[in-house]
């Protein structure tokens, strides 16, 4: 599933899809789902109008990335649905890693790993690895290999149908919306959510399963980085206020407390060898902790005055034939 929402992205659409489709372990069908966007909808169903291997479809709930994520996962055939963001390709086995993952029946995630592309043709000397998230890919200190983890990151993911059956779908109000507050956590929030209802529940990230992620010229920006971060602590105060601090922030404080510190450390060594960027790295970090704590003490508050700000969607079989959308009337950010 490929979900997308401008024209602006019309290549980035099609090199997604290609990667799809050359895939060394073929997918059922590949979806592109269109968030409120009549034109790119029209544009996209005649660009492939002749591929029965693809189908296009309307995003069925509010506008944002979870609810067209729901109106896919609905309308999907498969037992297993893999995500990829619009803005991406896949190596040529990506899906062929992730379908391995899933030998072992307890498994309901798999991940794979995300690599930046940058517009500018290499990383800004003061964007430190650690916080690769930002701009949505794999960053400095998850384990290398498959192993066991809490969460998988969502433009880079798959989940077993069943797990949707278990859990639900995306919460809507939580993620992205279009050209709004970058928000996320949306796949943070379902991983625990789908871990509560099912103990059993295995989640891997493989990172043999390689996508390649664009990094437009604007999220190269210290501005963008300071937003995101600060959205990204709004979003886990959310998550938090859902499924308790506990499980909200468990990956976070190994992050925090291990992960960041050596990060500067390794900034600060740089900067006294006159290595570039070494200063602008920690002095980053650092900057990227504030903002987040500081939106994480700004959502805490709205959420404890406001209740939770979003809903999930309960999603059907998904049978062939049938097409269910997120739930009407559902908060969204």
């Amino acid at each position: 599933m490929i979900c997308v929402y401008t024209e602006d992205r019309w290549e980035d659409i099609l090199a997604a899809v290609s990667s799809v489709r050359a895939q060394s372990r073929p997918a059922l069908e590949t979806l592109l789902v269109v968030d409120h966007n009549e034109p790119l909808r029209d544009r996209l169903t005649r660009q492939y109008k002749d591929a029965g291997d693809v189908r296009v479809l309307a995003n069925a709930g509010p506008r944002g990335l979870s609810a067209g994520r729901n109106t896919g996962i609905a309308a999907s055939r498969g037992e297993v649905v893999a995500f990829l963001d619009d803005d991406a390709v896949a190596e040529r086995d990506w899906l062929k890693h992730f379908a391995e993952g899933y030998a072992d029946p307890r498994v309901m995630a798999v991940g794979g790993r995300t690599v930046p592309i940058w517009a500018s043709g290499r990383r800004p000397a003061w964007f430190p690895e650690e916080f690769d998230w930002v701009v949505g890919c794999t960053y400095r200190g998850l384990p290398p290999g498959r192993v066991r983890v809490r969460n998988v990151l969502g433009g880079n993911a798959s989940f077993r149908r069943s797990a949707f059956d278990a859990a639900g779908g995306f919460a809507t109000g939580i993620g992205r919306d279009g050209d709004k507050r970058p928000l996320g956590c949306e796949e943070t929030e379902l991983c625990i959510r789908l871990s509560r209802v099912r103990p059993d529940a295995v989640l891997l990230i493989d990172d043999r399963a390689v996508i390649h992620h664009r990094v437009p010229e604007a999220r190269e920006r210290f501005g963008y980085f300071r937003t995101r971060t600060y959205a990204e602590g709004l979003s886990k105060a959310l998550v938090a206020r859902s499924v308790g601090v506990g499980k909200g922030l468990e990956s976070e404080r190994r992050y925090t407390t291990r992960v960041l510190p050596a990060g500067v450390a390794r900034g600060l060594r740089d900067a006294l060898l006159a290595r570039p960027g070494g200063a602008g790295r920690a002095g980053a970090i650092v900057a990227g902790v504030v903002a987040a704590a500081g939106g994480y003490l700004v959502g805490s508050v709205r959420a404890r005055r406001g209740g939770a700000a979003f809903s999930v969607a309960p999603l059907g079989t998904g049978r062939p034939g049938r097409t269910h959308g997120a739930a009407p009337g559902s908060a969204h950010g």
